[in-house]
C-alpha cells in the first residue's frame, strides 16, 4: 500500500523529509538555499518548517516513533 493512502505513513515521510531538509541545510546552506522557487522550493520550504518549528517537530517525532513502536 502506498504511503499516500495510509495517514500514518503519509505522516511518517513527511516529518522524514522536514527532518532531512533541516539537516541538509545545516550541513550545506547555500546547497539548500539557491533552490527557493520551483519545484526543488520545496525542500527549501521543509527546512524552514524545521528549522522554526523545531520543538513541534521533536514532539511529532516523538509521538509517531512511539506510534510506530506500541500500537502497529
Amino acid at each position: 500500500m502506498s504511503a499516500i493512502f495510509n495517514f500514518q505513513s503519509l505522516l511518517s515521510v513527511i516529518l522524514l523529509a522536514i527532518c532531512t531538509c533541516a539537516y541538509l541545510r545545516s550541513l550545506f546552506p547555500s546547497f539548500i538555499d539557491r533552490n527557493k522557487t520551483g519545484m526543488m522550493g520545496i525542500f527549501w520550504k521543509l527546512a524552514r518548517i524545521g528549522e522554526r518549528k523545531s520543538p513541534w517537530v521533536a514532539l511529532a517525532c516523538v509521538l509517531m516513533a512511539a506510534s510506530i513502536l506500541f500500537y502497529t
